[in-house]
Order: C-alpha cells, then sequence, then structure tokens
C-alpha cells in the first residue's frame, strides 16, 4: 500500500500496482511520480496504515522519535540496522513482531554459499526460503520462551552457531 525514496513516497490503500512501479524506477523516476495514491515525504512512511513493514534500504528509519508512528503489526527488516535499539525495545513493548536484519536479509550471503558450493539458482532459492525460514521461526520462538527481544534472540542463535563451529577447528 505505500512505497518510499529518497525523494518521497506514494501511499495508495487499495495498492500499487507493482510493475508499473517497477517500470517507473528503471526509467530513474522517484515513487513520488507514480500517478496515483497520496504522494507524501519519505518520512511519512512509517505512520502508514499497514500490516507489514519492511525498511529495506538504509539504516536507522525507525528510532524512539517515530516508533510510535508505526501501525504495521510485523517488521521485516530488509535494510542493515534500519531500527536503532530503542526502536526495537518499543516495538518489544507494542507487540510488534519484529525480524532482525541478519536473519531477514541473509539471502545475498545464503546464495553465495550455494554459489560457492556449486549449486544452482534455483537450488538457492529452495535454500534461503528454508534457512530463512527456519532461522525465523527459531528466533520468534526463543524470544517469546525466553521473554526477549528478538534481535538478542538472533545474537544468541548466532553465538551458538559460532561455538559450535569453532569446535570444529583443525587449528589452535
Amino acid at each position: 500500500v505505500a512505497v518510499a525514496d529518497s525523494k518521497g513516497m506514494i501511499n495508495d490503500n487499495n495498492g500499487i500496482e507493482l510493475e508499473k512501479l517497477v517500470q517507473l524506477k528503471q526509467q530513474g523516476r522517484p515513487v513520488s511520480t507514480f500517478g496515483s495514491g497520496n504522494a507524501l515525504a519519505s518520512d511519512d512512511i512509517v505512520a502508514v496504515d499497514c500490516d507489514i513493514w519492511i525498511p529495506a534500504a538504509r539504516p536507522d528509519v525507525l528510532t524512539r522519535h517515530n516508533i510510535n508512528d508505526l501501525k504495521a503489526r510485523l517488521v521485516v527488516q530488509g535494510a542493515n540496522i534500519p531500527a536503532t535499539a530503542e526502536a526495537e525495545m518499543i516495538m518489544y513493548e507494542r507487540g510488534i513482531v519484529n525480524i532482525p536484519d541478519f536473519i531477514a536479509n541473509a539471502g545475498g550471503v545464503i546464495c553465495a554459499s550455494v554459489e560457492y558450493h556449486g549449486g544452482t539458482e534455483s537450488t538457492a532459492v529452495d535454500v534461503i526460503v528454508e534457512k530463512i525460514k527456519r532461522n525465523t521461526r527459531a528466533v520468534l520462538s526463543n524470544s517469546a520462551i525466553e521473554h526477549i527481544l528478538p534481535r538478542q534472540a538472533a545474537e544468541n542463535m548466532a553465538m551458538q552457531t559460532v561455538a559450535s563451529a569453532m569446535k570444529l577447528r583443525r587449528w589452535s
């Protein structure tokens, strides 16, 4: 229902025609020139009434100054560190499900690993879907069981993975 770039945003509660949006961006035009819906300032996107909110471009988009404007019930972090620690705490306190960046946007790293090991594009996609689903479930489950932020659950999981890998080292 909304999309933003550095020049502005477009919001249409009836939905946005994705093929038309892709064509617009391929022409190098800002989303605010889309032609339908409401064109607003980029920062207004935080307050859009939606179910899922995906910050996917820059860090620190969600902060203590704007997080209370967020209406979504699920945040999937597509950018690197798009929410400050304070914003993540406020989301947690408000019951907003928040998938940390290094869980949600790990597709590129997973793909590189599959390709390095000789996998095909379709194999990479299958592995990406499987690993991100599994890791997301584990993070959200551990967050709920341990009553900790999803980021802390993700960091704990990452540390356990590294510790297990370190036990397999062949050097000292």
